[in-house]
């Protein structure tokens, strides 16, 4: 069965899949079928992706290179910024009677295949493979598989709120997300359900400890400092504390019943910038969800998010 990842992680995923090193090995892929992968090495004038296999060149013809290229959907700059990463494709055709060998690749057929095969069958609920390729103040974009973005808005990647994707993310980083809702194959997703209820995240501390958190926000009744990505507390006022400090933080109490965590601000550093971040958890482990309860369960708040 072919495992559609996001670009870059075929091979890393399925080490089964030939590797490309000679013709013959072009020729076993493409006589297969198969999705494969390889750096961009140049986009040229005309917007035709150049892919060096080592052996010869290919090209990825410009209406080739992405799904909506040709009707104007998708901008060329989805082709531009793809030199120095890795692209998928299929193999369209080898004319081993030209010197140097005249190779065609559709990156488009494989994002078409992946969308037949793969996301047109994704439901609500479903939990997938992810990898980030760009932040804006709104959200994350994600490839969800062959180039194919989706994104995750910036409310929905965690429950502690954040000024910025950045505040959570890496470009390239790897992640895990749950699928939100479907318009035809456009695809939402949502990130905040996978790292946990708050009571998951509670017990992973204890009144009486020290912890690190980073400082979100500055209310004129308290201090807002994150622990884990789905569960904050507030802090007594401390003069000099800013959002995005990194603090280290009594925890003078622990309150399921109100969801709250009560804290005291030990000392603060100047920014979380070159402090390693904290590495946040992914509690559901499953393929899919059909419900989420964030809240406790003699909380008189309930918050519940059903994906069915």
């Amino acid at each position: 069965m072919t495992e559609y990842m996001p670009e870059g992680e075929l091979y890393t995923n399925n080490p089964l899949l030939p590797k490309i090193t000679s013709l013959s090995s072009l020729e076993e892929i493409m006589k297969k079928g198969l999705i494969a992968e390889a750096v961009c090495n140049i986009c040229d004038c005309n917007h035709n992706l150049i892919i060096n296999l080592g052996f010869a060149k290919a090209i990825i013809p410009r209406d080739e290179g992405a799904i909506g290229i040709i009707d104007g959907s998708t901008r060329d700059i989805a082709l531009i910024s793809r030199v120095n990463k890795p692209v998928c494709f299929i193999i369209k055709s080898i004319d081993k009677n030209e010197n140097p060998y005249k190779i065609i690749l559709s990156r488009k057929d494989a994002q078409e295949e992946c969308i037949k095969n793969y996301i047109s069958k994704l439901k609500s609920g479903d939990i997938i493979n992810a990898k980030v390729t760009h932040l804006e103040q709104f959200g994350a974009f994600v490839d969800i598989g062959c180039g194919i973005p989706s994104l995750i808005p910036i409310d929905l990647i965690s429950v502690s709120r954040i000024s910025h994707p950045s505040d959570r993310f890496t470009i390239g980083q790897n992640i895990k997300a749950v699928v939100k809702s479907k318009e035809n194959d456009k695809i939402t997703l949502s990130h905040k359900e996978l790292l946990g209820t708050w009571q998951e995240n509670a017990d992973l501390y204890s009144a009486g400890e020290t912890v690190t958190g980073i400082v979100r926000s500055v209310e004129k009744y308290g201090i807002f400092v994150e622990l884990t990505p789905n569960l904050a507390g507030l802090a007594e006022l401390k003069e000099g504390v800013e959002p995005g400090n990194l603090v280290s933080v009594y925890i003078k109490a622990i309150i399921p019943e109100k969801m709250k965590v009560k804290l005291i601000i030990v000392d603060k550093f100047d920014s979380q910038k070159n402090v390693s971040p904290i590495p946040y958890k992914y509690f559901e482990c499953s393929k899919h969800i059909n419900n989420w309860i964030y809240s406790t369960q003699n909380c008189l708040k309930t918050i519940r998010i059903d994906f069915s």
